[in-house]
């Protein structure tokens, strides 16, 4: 199975955090394919630099090594991802999550959030 991590949900793995369910964490760690979105460093980098999101000990100028060092893909944003975006409902208005629907619906990807209002565009979706 390809997953595709929310932000959220690779924040939490990175972190050990106990948000992350023990099922999706079962699944990430199963040694299926695992993609990190290069949307979801942006959206990192944005909060970072608002002060919303604090990254002990990782250098914000790096972030882009965090994928590789827990043994992920990148996912990098091309215009048929960003053009699938107008194909959608507006469900849900948060341009990154809007974003990471596309990639997951055109990749062929599950989706690994928590997020419920993801669940209305038809891709899969693991969480608990």
């Amino acid at each position: 199975m390809k997953l595709l991590l929310d932000t959220h949900a690779f924040l939490w793995w990175m972190q050990n955090d106990r948000r992350l369910p023990a099922r999706a964490r079962a699944r990430i760690s199963g040694g299926g394919e695992v993609l990190v979105s290069a949307v979801s460093i942006w959206e990192m980098a944005i909060k970072i630099a608002l002060g919303r999101l604090a990254l002990g000990g990782v250098d914000a100028a790096h972030l882009d090594d965090l994928i590789s060092a827990c043994g992920f893909r990148e996912l990098g944003v091309t215009a048929r991802h960003a053009t699938c975006v107008a194909t959608l409902a507006l469900h849900h208005t948060d341009p990154f999550d809007r974003l990471l629907v596309a990639q997951a619906r055109l990749e062929g990807a599950t989706l690994v959030s928590r997020d419920p209002a993801l669940l209305p565009y038809g891709v899969p979706v693991l969480w608990r």
